[in-house]
């Protein structure tokens, strides 16, 4: 993280929050909150601000909202609106350590997957401030449960994550129901042309401030990548883990289907995992989260949906088994590392088929990725060897008893030679390894094998322009798979669906992905969904008969009106 020579004082900081954040340790703003802070500070400017996750965002707005604040008055005067509920959490639980040493600030968090009636309660007792995820509070907005009217400052955190995941018509929904704000922070990643929208909309003469480049990745962060053929993923994969024995990090998969099978080989071979995806209950959720940031896990396995929102610190390495279908996504997967002024690493396993993407993954992060060599066998065993040396000449005895147990030592070793005993003691901890990584095969792409995949028809993937201008304006396809299939389900907005909640539910049940979708028109009772035909009978086969609260789902082709399983 940037560290600048300003201090949080000149900035205009009160003193109760300075006392906060100095028992904290920030001793220095970051570039981010140098810049927006005394923006912010005067409450009417509507503000944009983008930055990389782990830039200090939350501070940057978290302290002059604080300070905005009329403590005499105890209803929601802002509204910080955040895409998933760990960040929601996240960001109730940094404000509350702010405000440790200031004058009392309420701070409450509503967000899905737990107790609205609770919630509702905790309102109704008054608080300043509401931290909220965008499907939770439209449910409050819509009970009455919560009231907008005297909101001042509306904050979007995470703007660009919550229209990728389709939060689009909420966060407007939202915006128009907070008639007397007196200003929008808009904090961001990336600018995608949405939140150009946004702002244009609803955001007047915005201050905008950008650390470092637009879309641009963060400079903490070193980006390789290993290219192998698609059926030696999983072994290419072993192997990365294996040659970072310290790792403590997340592996990206595109699908849940495949974090579950991932999860299952590793867990059977011995590797402390878990995944993370759509078919979790909220419980298991946070039972895995709590297992992965206690360390309990090495690693954590997650769709992109399923992570979305995460934030641990320490994370070591970020590894993607696929590359992303929208290079965007792959930001905030790196993101999740490299955070806090600390450097990560984020790892691509690729086929040759994927050249052409990882330029495009260049030219957004801004930066070069850089290929590297998988390990082979030998080198896997000899880096374990040396961590487990380091490990062990690290280990502290200054706790144990140990000294009790010298002479019985001493009499059971004494007539081994020291070089025999330390070859028994690698034997223990290796023999797993050296037997497995025996005769292990070379796992690198080599010019015959790039060959070979031409002849068997692996072709470098389209460049998006191409394939945009195969597209109408309205998004239909031309050619291939021909104009969208129109789909009915028996599935609306009664069913207390909003279209983001609809979108992620449609795709969780299918495993499919959002690229095949085109519009979706939803209505009281009844929705129509726009999808390539192929994909069509796939979603019409995964939902046609299954149960949803009780009630069987009807889905078929709209224009026919049968069922085309």
């Amino acid at each position: 993280m940037v560290q600048t020579a300003t201090t949080f004082e000149a900035l205009g900081i009160e003193e109760g929050l300075l006392q906060s954040i100095a028992a904290l340790g920030f001793t220095q703003p970051t570039a981010i909150q140098e810049k927006a802070i005394p923006v912010l500070l005067q409450g009417t400017k509507d503000f944009i601000g983008l930055a990389q996750t782990g830039t200090g965002k939350t501070a940057a707005f978290g302290l002059p909202l604080l300070q905005l604040i009329n403590k005499a008055d105890r209803f929601p005067q802002a509204l910080v609106v955040c895409p998933t509920r760990e960040l929601c959490m996240q960001i109730t639980k940094d404000l509350d350590s702010f405000k440790k040493k200031s004058t009392l600030v309420a701070v409450t968090a509503v967000y899905g997957g737990t107790s609205i009636t609770q919630q509702i309660r905790d309102l109704k007792r008054g608080t300043h401030i509401v931290v909220a995820t965008p499907g939770r509070l439209i449910d409050l907005i819509e009970r009455k449960a919560i009231n907008l009217d005297n909101i001042h400052y509306v904050i979007l955190d995470e703007a660009d994550e919550m229209l990728n995941m389709g939060f689009k018509d909420d966060i407007e929904f939202i915006l128009k129901n907070t008639p007397k704000r007196q200003s929008i922070w808009l904090f961001s990643a990336t600018m995608p042309t949405e939140i150009k929208q946004v702002s244009k909309r609803y955001m007047n003469q915005p201050f905008e401030i950008t650390i470092g480049k637009v879309n641009a990745g963060n400079a903490d962060i070193d980006h390789h990548y290993y290219v192998t053929q698609h059926v030696n993923r999983y072994e290419t994969l072993k192997r990365i883990i294996d040659f970072n024995p310290g790792i403590y990090g997340i592996i990206f998969t595109r699908t849940k289907a495949d974090a579950q099978d991932i999860s299952e080989q590793l867990v059977r071979e011995g590797y402390d995992i878990e995944a993370l995806h759509g078919d979790l209950t909220q419980q298991q959720r946070d039972k895995v989260m709590g297992h992965f940031r206690e360390k309990q896990l090495q690693l954590l396995i997650a769709t992109d949906v399923a992570a979305r929102g995460i934030d641990v610190a320490g994370i070591t390495h970020v590894i993607n088994f696929e590359l992303p279908d929208d290079m965007e996504v792959y930001t905030h997967r790196s993101g999740r590392t490299g955070r806090a002024g600390k450097s990560g690493i984020s790892i691509s396993i690729v086929t040759p088929k994927d050249t052409y993407r990882l330029r495009q993954i260049e030219r957004l992060v801004n930066t070069r990725l850089h290929k590297m060599d998988i390990p082979s066998g030998k080198d896997v065993c000899r880096k374990q060897f040396f961590h487990f040396i380091d490990k062990m000449l690290q280990a502290d005895i200054s706790h144990g008893d140990y000294e009790t147990y010298l002479p019985i030592l001493k009499e059971k070793f004494g007539h081994i030679e020291k070089e025999e005993i330390l070859q028994k003691v690698a034997a223990l901890e290796f023999d797993r390894f050296l037997k497995y990584y025996e005769n292990a095969a070379d796992l690198n792409m080599r010019t015959d094998d790039r060959r070979g995949s031409d002849r068997r028809g692996e072709r470098p993937e389209r460049p998006a322009a191409t394939r945009d201008r195969d597209r109408d304006t309205k998004g239909r396809s031309f050619g291939g798979n021909g104009n969208y299939q129109r789909l009915f389900v028996n599935l609306g907005t009664k069913d207390g669906f909003y279209k983001a909640s609809f979108l992620q539910f449609v795709l969780d049940m299918s495993d499919l992905k959002k690229e095949v979708l085109g519009r979706i028109d939803m209505k009281e009772m009844n929705s129509w969904i726009e999808i390539e035909p192929l994909a069509g009978k796939k979603m019409i086969k995964a939902m046609d008969g299954k149960n949803f609260k009780g009630r069987k789902i009807r889905m078929n082709d709209a224009e026919s009106g049968g069922s085309r399983r």
